[in-house]
């Protein structure tokens, strides 16, 4: 089944475009103060390297604006300037070079601040991202309607005073920290306006919970058609973040990263360390000790003769495992007999080839 995405409007943010007929890009956020120029510069880097499509910075004084200015001679990819309760920032930022900005209605709400970022953000033809957090919006507003309800309240409010501005360069995101508020206020979203969206959870937490939670947020969506754009929140190093949001996107079919790891979840029939190759076989991939094709790339590491050469057939290369041995199958044929200690050896052999 392919998923119908939503039709939404085409967002042009430096050098990529999200919604449209665009695909959902991922983005991340330096967790470094931006005015540190060398350092934040060496972390954007690693977060190319790792695929990030559009990366987000902190705006908190004036030192933090100016810095984009340099930090932009440096990187090409697109940079959001992050701002929150004084507009003048917002203006330093677009001035300095930002690719888009993202403003808050929790916390920049007087009508002429407003007008003035909307007027600077037309003169330099940038894209405002609208992002509202659950823990940013006055609870007592829209008190009879449910906590996602008010999250998507919050953001069509403020879109339609910028709308009477006649400015439409604008993306939308609502996140709450429960993947059900988050959900609901994004189909709310969805449904009431044509803007892109930008989906994830807000402090989704630590770990392996976190990864879910956001898998299970931003994936319901996505699977929905809802979705242009995303980020994976994680208290842990960003790099984390893009990696998970292109397996997050690889595991609906919006997004292919090169290759594809099948392995079995290994049980008593396991005669070879599955684990252990599996991880050894993506490492490798990772750190690019073997080119692949520009086309997916469907790889199998099977444990055992119960599905193992089904699976391992329908990947573009595979093993399956026996007692000390195992099988290399390459585009549905079994090509080999290899000894255990010899199979990731010989995989990656086959791989080069």
């Amino acid at each position: 089944m392919t998923i119908k995405r939503r039709k939404s409007n085409s967002v042009k943010i430096g050098k990529i475009k999200i919604g449209g007929n665009a695909p959902v890009a991922v983005q991340s956020m330096a967790n470094i103060k931006t005015s540190q120029v060398t350092y934040v510069i060496r972390q954007m880097r690693k977060l190319v390297e790792a695929g990030c499509e559009i990366i987000r910075v902190s705006v908190l004084d004036t030192k933090d604006a100016h810095a984009i200015k340099d930090i932009q001679k440096e990187i090409d990819i697109p940079l959001c300037a992050d701002i929150h309760f004084n507009y003048q920032l917002a203006l330093d930022a677009m001035k300095s070079g930002a690719d888009k900005i993202r403003i808050n209605p929790g916390n920049i709400k007087r009508r002429a601040h407003i007008q003035y970022i909307v007027e600077m953000a037309r003169t330099k033809n940038i894209p405002i991202r609208i992002g509202v957090n659950s823990g940013s919006i006055d609870q007592s507003m829209y008190k009879n309607k449910s906590s996602g309800a008010r999250l998507a309240c919050a953001v069509l409010s403020y879109v339609r005073g910028i709308e009477k501005l006649k400015y439409t360069n604008l993306i939308l995101s609502a996140k709450a920290h429960t993947v059900c508020d988050t959900i609901e206020a994004n189909r709310i979203i969805a449904k009431e306006t044509n803007y892109p969206l930008h989906l994830g959870l807000t402090a989704s937490g630590v770990g392996e919970y976190a990864i879910i939670k956001s898998a299970v947020g931003i994936g319901s969506l996505l699977s929905e058609g809802i979705g242009d754009t995303i980020r994976v929140s994680l208290t842990d190093d960003p790099i984390k973040e893009v990696e998970i949001g292109y397996n997050l996107l690889q595991s609906l079919g919006l997004r292919n990263r090169p290759w594809e790891v099948i392995a079995c979840p290994t049980c008593g029939r396991t005669e070879i360390d599955v684990i252990g190759l599996s991880r050894k076989v993506e490492d490798a991939l990772k750190k690019k000790k073997v080119a692949l094709p520009k086309i997916p790339y469907k790889i199998a590491v099977m444990g055992c003769v119960v599905n193992g050469p089904g699976e391992s057939k329908e990947a573009d290369i595979g093993i399956t495992g026996g007692k000390g041995f195992g099988f290399i199958f390459k585009h549905g044929k079994m090509i080999r007999r290899v000894a255990e200690k010899r199979l990731l050896i010989e995989l990656l052999k086959e791989i080069k080839k």
